[in-house]
């Protein structure tokens, strides 16, 4: 259970006027505690060009609390990608289990700029970046094996083995690159006794993303 205090502020009134910096520490928390493989994890729902919804985890790799916006990085020819390309919103779920939160966001979508996502292809591991080379992502493939020779011959055009240590210079591919999530909504939870939690959101208008002032918060029943 989570200790009163330290969520004091959902469990008095008046609700804080920015739910993000509030979300961004329990994050941090959830990091320096080290109870939970992965808390920068989050299920990413989409909706395909047919209208179909999908939902799949993604790592959020950044929080920018002054905007509230959330980043993420992928193939932006897989399944998500269409369809942030045809319906370019989206809705992120995190869940810190041992700290008993949970944080819903929602908001429209935008491709990050080839820096930022250089830079951030740039830290990934070395068979992570010839992985985003060779992977059709979400694309049929016959065999395991046939995905392992995809990615040994794609290791063996940039000169490197995926089995030796070593590093070297990979580019990112053209069709790999961030989102990032901005967010016009905001729900915060945390489980209380007796199923009497708090529940909170907050709204702003897509317009208005930039202005903090505008967030408006409501309480709700769980």
């Amino acid at each position: 259970m989570s200790d009163f205090l330290a969520d004091a502020w959902l469990g008095q009134d008046p609700l804080p006027a920015d739910p993000v910096p509030i979300l961004k520490r329990w994050l941090d928390e959830a990091w320096a505690e080290g109870r939970q493989a992965n808390p920068h994890a989050a299920a990413l729902a989409t909706v395909d060009p047919d209208g179909r919804p999908s939902v799949r985890m993604v790592l959020c790799n950044h929080v920018d609390v002054e905007r509230g916006e959330f980043v993420m990085y992928t193939n932006r020819q897989s399944r998500k990608g269409r369809a942030l390309a045809v319906h370019p919103q989206a809705a992120m779920v995190f869940y810190w289990a041992p700290q008993n939160r949970s944080a819903r966001v929602e908001g429209d979508v935008v491709p990050t700029s080839d820096a930022a996502s250089d830079a951030y292809f740039a830290t990934r591991p070395l068979d992570a970046r010839v992985g985003a080379w060779a992977s059709a992502q979400s694309q049929p493939i016959a065999t395991r094996a046939e995905l392992v020779a995809r990615i040994e011959a794609k290791a063996e055009s940039f000169g490197v083995s995926l089995h030796e240590a070593g590093d070297a210079e990979i580019p990112r591919p053209p069709h790999w690159g961030g989102y990032t999530l901005r967010a016009d909504r905001v729900e915060l939870w945390v489980s209380r006794p007796a199923r009497i939690h708090d529940r909170a959101c907050w709204r702003r208008e897509p317009s208005s993303r930039q202005d903090i002032a505008r967030w408006q918060a409501e309480r709700l029943q769980p």
